[in-house]
């Protein structure tokens, strides 16, 4: 590696690196109960709050269980042993025989013998090595969104369809397409309850992201870290965040957008990294629907997130947590006796409309793979990565981007960290 490029790290360069990960190997129970041995083994690679929230879900409402760790980090690994410890002792099931450390950590792992499947929660930017990794090593893949930070990560990702069909499932983390009211809405919407569509308004309007400041930390390990701060390695607030409502407005449209323009910039996060706060965008779909989207990060005191769709016999609305209606022609309400968005709780009970997301995409994993009806959501989950990437280049061009355009793009963006300073 030339001087110019030491300390720097691209995705290919992940793969082949010298440096091997440490494990710390716990001697496992000698005899297994019935129960752990006929529940699906999983691993974890990334043990950060997202890693452990979607893998918590898995083993909270199935017949599954953690059994093998790996990241970066020793006190991660140890805080997310400990509270999988705790699940498997409730249920029965022995504590994690194996743990891994280091930058080869998820290759250790994915070498295992003792894991059926594995969830993929590290920093974004590593998703489509990772998954890739994963499938090749023949395992079932559940993995966070997005599928890569960049158009080069997102076709990889796309790749996986292909090389995984009809070997492994492959979920990837878009939960919402689980949330049975949102399951509902949809399905009404492609019924014909709003009519023809003309246009829609997406927008996650969220706070700004506190993480701990690791004053004593090396750059590069403050950098892994709090990579949400990072545009390199979160691919910035659209590709982290929004994506979750681009990813609906596609579901409901059952299409990519054909080109977006828009604006935005970093006017008042005061954080270390490089990510923009706000987002303003049009998105043009198929039949000539104009979509607007925005998104912020950085609100105090308020957040919300939603989508509307206006068609010529009515309108729907959908918030995570509120109102989650069809206005109209055909009416429906999802939560009856919810106050509108923007009232407070005190005007009644908020739906929470995310509350079984988790458990149902988990489950709908799980159950692929018991029933041999295998998940292959690589190509799902590329696109609406592709469309995120599409909004993030227009606003940060200043111009109109078309779907084709995007695609012919050769940016591939570089985390910029020698993870062997970690090893």
């Amino acid at each position: 590696m030339d001087n110019q490029n030491a300390g720097k790290l691209n995705r290919r360069g992940f793969l082949g690196l010298a440096a091997g990960a440490s494990a710390m190997l716990v001697k496992p129970d000698l005899v297994r109960g019935t129960a752990a041995n006929s529940a699906l083994r999983l691993g974890l690679i990334g043990c950060g709050n997202r890693g452990r929230a979607v893998a918590g879900s898995m083993v909270t409402y199935n017949e599954a269980r953690v059994v093998a760790l790996a990241d970066i980090f020793q006190d991660r690994l140890d805080s997310t042993k400990k509270y999988f410890d705790g699940i498997a002792g409730s249920k029965g099931y022995p504590e994690i025989a194996q743990m891994f450390r280091g930058p080869q950590a998820y290759e250790a792992l994915l070498e295992s013998k003792e894991i059926d499947a594995v969830v993929v929660a590290s920093p974004d930017c590593f998703h489509p090595v990772h998954a890739e990794a994963a499938v090749d090593a023949g395992k079932h893949v559940y993995s966070e969104k997005p599928a890569g930070i960049d158009v080069a990560g997102a076709k990889r990702y796309q790749r996986l369809s292909e090389l995984a069909q009809g070997r492994v499932s492959l979920a990837v983390g878009f939960q919402i397409r689980r949330a049975p009211p949102f399951v509902e809405l949809v399905r009404r919407i492609h019924a014909g309850a709003l009519g023809t569509l003309a246009c829609a308004q997406g927008y996650y309007y969220a706070g700004a992201l506190k993480l701990p400041a690791w004053p004593n930390a090396t750059p590069v390990e403050q950098k892994l870290r709090n990579w949400y701060y990072y545009r390199e390695m979160s691919g910035g607030i659209l590709i982290d965040q929004g994506i979750h409502v681009i990813d609906i407005i596609n579901w409901t449209l059952q299409a990519h957008p054909l080109r977006a323009c828009g604006a935005g910039g970093r006017k008042i996060r005061s954080d270390e990294g490089n990510c923009w706060d706000h987002y303003s965008l049009t998105y043009v779909y198929p039949g000539d629907v104009h979509v607007t989207f925005s998104s912020t990060q950085f609100n105090k005191g308020w957040r919300d997130v939603c989508e509307r769709f206006f068609g010529s016999k009515g309108v729907s609305e959908a918030h995570y947590s509120g109102a989650l209606n069809i206005y109209g022609d055909e009416p429906w309400d999802a939560n009856p006796g919810t106050p509108p968005a923007g009232q407070s709780s005190a005007a009644g009970s908020l739906a929470d409309n995310l509350k079984d997301a988790d458990p149902e995409k988990g489950k709908q994993f799980i159950e692929s793979i018991l029933t041999g009806k295998y998940l292959n959501e690589a190509a799902q989950g590329a696109e609406t990565t592709l469309s995120a990437i599409l909004g993030r280049m227009a606003a940060e061009s200043g111009r109109e981007i078309t779907w084709e355009e995007m695609l012919r793009s050769d940016e591939e963006l570089n985390p910029g960290i020698d993870l062997n300073q970690l090893a």
